[in-house]
């Protein structure tokens, strides 16, 4: 079974995240940042990962530590669900339109950590979230999950339409690149033989 729990404990966040790779998209999501909650909702649901996250962060002095923290630990419990790799797709890509707007993400699981961000907002807040916390997350979650992760906004008005289809995009990309390849199961994807 690919599933994973970690803990992550600091001065600054306490959190909590369980994974299960093959799952149905089922979720628990607490973190006190309504919007962030809303994110990972999406990025549960449309990645058919089930996800569970208890968040506990210095909210009263900003978001960032919550935001970043819990992006870090839920791509630890991903890399440590995804164990030796063996079998996986390891690419994924996506398209995601919202109304106006088109996102799109492609990813690597080579444990090559790597982020390209090409996301630009018209405000500073999304709700009571910080835009560029959002780039942060993406970040921290490529890092422990050791994942390149290329995302671009191609156009778009609405700045909730925007980050919402990069963790949509994120999600449907993840759910390519984490399916078993039937035909190499037992083999990791890559000529080295280790990823």
């Amino acid at each position: 079974m690919r599933k994973a729990k970690i803990s992550r404990n600091t001065k600054e966040t306490q959190i909590s995240a369980e994974i299960n790779l093959d799952g149905t998209g089922k979720y628990e999501i607490s973190t006190g940042i309504g919007f962030l909650d809303h994110m990972l909702e999406q990025l549960s649901r449309h990645s058919l990962i089930d996800l569970k996250v208890e968040a506990k962060g210095d909210l009263h002095i900003d978001y960032h530590h919550t935001t970043e923290d819990t992006g870090w630990a839920i791509g630890e419990a991903f890399a440590k669900a995804l164990g030796d790799k063996k079998g996986i797709v390891r690419y994924g890509d996506s398209y995601i339109p919202m109304d106006e707007t088109l996102t799109r993400v492609a990813l690597d699981l080579s444990n090559r950590p790597y982020l390209i961000w090409k996301v630009n907002f018209s405000q500073n807040k999304v709700g009571d979230m910080d835009t560029e916390l959002f780039k942060e997350w993406f970040q921290a979650f490529s890092q422990s999950a050791g994942a390149t992760l290329h995302i671009e906004n191609l156009y778009g008005e609405n700045n909730h339409h925007i980050v919402e289809s990069c963790y949509k995009g994120v999600a449907r990309a993840l759910r390519t690149a984490i399916a078993i390849d039937p035909r190499k199961k037992d083999e990791v994807p890559s000529t080295k033989g280790v990823l």
